[in-house]
């Protein structure tokens, strides 16, 4: 038998980095996303009785380690591995079996589309349905946050392994001692159609790791800076108007509410943004967008732009002539499942 698993990415739309530690205990934080039908994957078989083997795939990373023990966290395949060892420990009496782990995404890492998070929630999907875990969306959504915060010391929010989850449209609201709730909202089916009409998601061709940016902002709001703070709860008051604009169908209102978000989500730390950034973004005003944000910590990964339908073309002609690449997508309503296969 083999198990497989997918999870979807994520857009962020409003509020990002309300969900990061030490603001979201201490101002509550709150977050707008969507998911998108682009997946990170993971399967899951018997291994040869001796061995746990782990893969990625699209990484081209191999590594076998004896079973019945913990496996050494740390290298490419650390997501696997935390996997692994947090599962084997607290849902498998230690027995650390043997086992084959294979995963593949259709988004690079440090894409800004949530894609670390979202393939350790395949992940533990993946162990829910071979082992047949008793844990819903809140409870694999906060494993698998556990692992990456905790057990593997990864720096960030907790919006992605929510989003990978529950999946559609969400509005998350993020308070201390880890209580999260998810809001997920019901979008008219011509408001869903009009903004997979008038979005473009562009990727810069540059990865980058959002630990420094999510560093750098922890720290801010660590310190009290209140430049940053405040910018921070510019960030939560967006994702409330974001989330009514959705509801409304008031489109207008999603346009000016996305540049918003970007025009403040660049006052938390000076690393979002970068000079080919900023260029791309003056770049595509010039070919009609409305509105402009960077998907994820910023730094590089997506660009996600708005603008009129009948503009979309000439837009996405105009990125193509830059260094990196338009990606087309669709919203995806459904979050994380599993089923198995011979």
């Amino acid at each position: 038998m083999i198990v497989r698993a997918r999870a979807p990415l994520r857009l962020g739309l409003a509020g990002g980095g309300t969900d990061v530690a030490p603001y979201c205990d201490d101002f509550g934080g709150q977050v707008m996303n969507a998911t998108i039908d682009k997946y990170a994957y993971a399967s899951l078989e018997e291994g040869d009785g001796r061995s746990v083997e782990f893969e990625a795939v699209d990484h081209d990373a191999q590594e076998t380690h004896a079973s019945g023990a913990a496996v050494p966290v740390g290298g490419r395949l650390q997501l696997l591995k935390g996997v692994y060892n947090r599962i084997s420990r607290d849902y498998l009496d230690g027995a650390y079996p043997s086992l084959r782990l294979k995963t593949f995404s259709d988004a690079p890492p440090g894409s800004g589309l949530g894609s670390s998070s979202t393939m350790v929630v395949a992940l533990v999907q993946a162990f829910v349905e071979y082992f047949s875990l008793p844990l819903g969306e809140y409870e694999v959504a906060h494993l698998a946050y556990a692992i990456e915060r905790n057990d593997l010391a990864l720096a960030g929010g907790k919006q992605d392994q929510y989003a990978a989850a529950f999946g559609g449209f969400n509005f998350m609201e993020f308070h201390k001692d880890d209580r999260v709730i998810v809001n997920p909202l019901r979008i008219k089916e011509w408001v869903w159609a009009e903004l997979e009409a008038s979005l473009v998601l562009y990727f810069t061709g540059v990865s980058r790791s959002s630990a420094a940016i999510i560093d750098e902002q922890s720290k801010n709001v660590a310190s009290r800076k209140m430049a940053s703070i405040d910018s921070m709860h510019r960030l939560k008051r967006e994702a409330t108007a974001m989330k009514e604009a959705l509801l409304r169908g008031n489109l207008d209102a999603f346009a000016r509410t996305l540049q918003a978000g970007w025009e403040a989500k660049k006052g938390m730390a000076a690393s979002i943004t970068n000079p080919l950034i900023d260029r791309i973004e003056v770049l595509a005003r010039d070919y009609g967008a409305l509105a402009t944000k960077v998907s994820g910590a910023g730094g590089g990964g997506f660009m996600m732009f708005m603008c009129t339908p009948e503009n979309r073309l000439g837009l996405i002609r105009a990125l193509s002539g830059e260094s990196g690449r338009v990606m087309e997508f669709h919203f995806s309503h459904r979050g994380a499942m599993s089923w198995q296969t011979k």
